[in-house]
């Protein structure tokens, strides 16, 4: 049996996608399954990069596929390459499975799974969609389905049902996008909880006194708050920037500093706006490489999550994995009931601010500030519930425990139950869990995007 992954972007890439899906493959090579990668030769922080057709890395085979690369910044360029990416996808796969593979498509492209599953099916093998969106939900909740094109969305929801429903097994990385897979018609036994993680091995707490980072931003002895990662339209810019302006109005000193470490359509309005109001102690900065990423996230004294609330549900913000594993405390600006807020209230290791409730959060942050024993003990809360319910190890020991279920029992039959997985137990449970990561060390990290957050 053979596991094959399909994705768009994969090692050395360090978008969020391709994070997860190489952490997984690795660590599933590591404890003897056969892996094989079908990708894109793109790299997402580099589109002009040209990535070998064919290697093996950490006993994993890749296969990289020919696209066009006409980038992220035109929408019908876009587009083509998705369908580029479909069709080499295609042929490939349908070359590549032999009966009782299991196929684990993730969503990006997305739509990925219309042609994943039955190609699967009709080659005798298992087929896994793994959920990081649901989509065309989360482009109708970006406006992008608008006008005359509702129709192509509601055709897409029709196919994408059907795809779901066919599937052996759906990975969701939410409890609140289990639910809405229930209301979609799949079957609760062929839906699987297991959330994103962080590595608890790589991101570790850190005092400010040993982080280089801290000295190289000049920012010792501040308050820093950080927002670390994309910040695109399913996040709250506009109340991010009510509370710059409120904290400066309540504290003109240069104690408390906006970092902003990232990219994104929502990144680069905001420096725009900061620029042309001429607020001070707020900086902008390109995304660090992975191996930096721990000295990152706890050079900040908290950080900053956000989604809007239309978005619950449809996707869920990867980046807090990372907070909790660096022993930080999160503002969270959403649903409060949303996801992370609700596992922010029950492990008490950050607050919510509602969107467009920028004094709020400006008071949280003031507060914070001004009781740093408070600040810490929330992060110790935060790295405590982290290393019980989202370290890499607990959803690797749960996507094994899936693939064991997926090679013993009948196709779309067995749901699997890891005794020893928080993240599968919570779909009978309300327990808040999420993933790991403990397993084999990945390649050794190029310079290149640090984690990116949906």
């Amino acid at each position: 049996m053979r596991l094959i992954f399909i994705n768009r972007y994969f090692h050395p890439d360090y978008s969020a996608t391709s994070q997860m899906l190489s952490d997984l493959a690795f660590a599933l090579a590591e404890r003897g399954h056969c892996v094989s990668i079908l990708t894109s030769r793109l790299r997402y922080d580099d589109p002009q990069a040209v990535l070998p057709p064919c290697e093996t890395i950490c006993n994993v085979a890749v296969n990289r596929l020919w696209t066009s690369r006409f980038g992220r910044h035109n929408l019908a360029g876009r587009a083509i390459d998705y369908a580029t990416f479909h069709l080499s996808m295609a042929w490939a796969l349908w070359r590549l499975t032999r009966p009782g593979d299991i196929v684990i498509a993730k969503t990006d492209p997305p739509m990925l799974p219309l042609l994943t599953t039955p190609i699967a099916h009709w080659r005798g093998a298992r087929a896994v969609t793994w959920l990081q969106d649901l989509f065309p939900e989360v482009a109708e909740a970006a406006g992008m389905f608008e006008g005359n094109l509702s129709w192509l969305a509601a055709t897409l929801r029709w196919l994408r049902r059907g795809s779901l429903r066919n599937a052996d097994m759906t990975v969701a990385i939410g409890r609140l996008m289990v639910e809405k897979l229930k209301h979609l018609g799949v079957p609760e036994e062929r839906i699987v909880f297991i959330p994103n993680w962080a590595d608890c091995t790589l991101i570790t707490p850190r005092e400010h006194s040993t982080n280089l980072l801290r000295c190289d931003w000049d920012v010792d002895g501040k308050f820093v708050v950080a927002h670390c990662g994309n910040l695109g339209r399913a996040h709250d810019a506009k109340t991010i920037l009510a509370a710059i302006d409120a904290v400066a109005a309540a504290k003109p000193t240069a104690d408390i500093v906006w970092i902003f470490v990232g990219g994104g359509a929502g990144y680069q309005a905001l420096r725009l706006e900061v620029c042309e109001r001429d607020l001070k102690n707020v900086r902008f900065l390109p995304y660090h490489s992975r191996d930096l990423l721990a000295e990152s996230l706890c050079a900040a004294d908290v950080h900053i999550v956000s989604l809007l609330p239309e978005f619950e549900g449809l996707v869920v913000p990867s980046k807090f994995y990372g907070i909790a594993a660096a022993g930080r405390p999160t503002l969270f600006i959403g649903d409060t009931d949303g996801e992370i807020a609700t596992v922010l209230r029950d492990a008490q290791c950050g607050l919510t601010a509602r969107p467009g409730d920028g004094p709020g959060l400006a008071s949280y942050v003031l507060d914070l500030a001004g009781d740093i024993p408070r600040c810490q003990a929330m992060g110790r809360r935060g790295r405590d519930w982290f290393e019980k319910s989202y370290d890499k190890s607990i959803a690797v020991a749960s996507w094994c425990e899936l693939m064991r279920s997926l090679e013993s029992g009948p196709a779309r039959s067995v749901a699997p139950e890891p005794r020893h997985s928080i993240a599968v137990a919570a779909l009978r449970t309300r327990a808040p869990d999420t993933t790991g990561t403990s397993a084999p060390a990945p390649p050794p990290a190029r310079r290149s995007a640090a984690s990116r957050a949906p």
